[in-house]
């Protein structure tokens, strides 16, 4: 599949709040409710475009992946399961279209964000995910990411993946 990437302006907001909901409404649908089961909306879609970098990925015109680069790191995610770096970037709200998830698309979004990762400039990329299928964390490994640690935050097990670029 031809991908082309970029990263989003205010008026890419409701597409992409559309790409999360599709995403958690299937996993909702595959895995139960969850925290994953929350809908986005176009308000914090912009404050994400906003204050970080939303990067898309695009079949012809169609929205099939996104995902966020920022520099605060989540709430959730505790510095000390990782290596020591000044400049670290945190991956979140990555979503594939659902009918299109083992095609290569999340890879390529993940290859994508490493190169604005290197230019930014980062010493690594950081997430956390959720434990178990739901949480994608084979996929993480494959990609390249390292395990870094297992939490219970708010009562949901999460798993701390680091990707080191240097």
């Amino acid at each position: 599949m031809e991908l082309s990437f970029r990263i989003a302006v205010d008026h890419d907001a409701g597409a992409v709040a559309g790409l999360r909901s599709e995403v958690a409404q299937d996993l909702t649908r595959r895995y139960g409710p969850g925290h994953w089961s929350s809908t986005a909306t176009e308000r914090g879609v912009l404050r994400d475009i906003r204050t970080s970098r939303v990067l898309l990925a695009c079949h012809g015109k169609r929205l099939v992946g996104t995902l966020r680069l920022a520099t605060k790191r989540p709430w959730a995610i505790d510095p000390a399961f990782f290596s020591l770096c000044n400049r670290v970037l945190y991956l979140t709200d990555m979503a594939v279209a659902p009918g299109l998830q083992g095609q290569g698309i999340g890879r390529h979004c993940l290859k994508q964000a490493e190169t604005i990762a290197v230019v930014w400039p980062a010493d690594a990329i950081r997430l956390d995910a959720y434990e178990g299928p739901v949480g994608a964390g084979e996929f993480y490994t494959k990609c390249g990411f390292q395990e870094r640690g297992r939490v219970t935050y708010r009562r949901t097990r999460l798993v701390y993946y680091e990707l080191l670029l240097s």
